[in-house]
């Protein structure tokens, strides 16, 4: 399993247009893709999952990547979260 840490920056946090993005994003991937805020966690691939979390400017995000292409999932989503959030 690999794990990516990140702060939400955006000052709007993951509303409807990022949401998607990130989606759309994580669907590209056979790997089970989790998101974690807290004590929640979601399905990265969902998007009203990920928008029940109410992520915001300044909190802490943990995706969970687990599966046969989680490597390149891993790279993929490090580089997609310095572009996107």
């Amino acid at each position: 399993m690999k794990e990516i840490v990140k702060i939400i920056t955006d000052p709007q946090g993951i509303h409807a247009r990022p949401a998607g993005v990130l989606v759309k994003k994580a669907g590209e991937f056979s790997s089970q893709i989790m998101l974690c805020k807290g004590d929640k966690k979601v399905d990265a691939k969902r998007m009203l999952a990920v928008m029940s979390l109410g992520a915001k400017c300044g909190e802490e995000l943990r995706f969970e990547i687990e599966g046969a292409d989680e490597e390149s999932a891993y790279q993929a989503l490090q580089i997609f979260l310095q572009e996107h959030f």
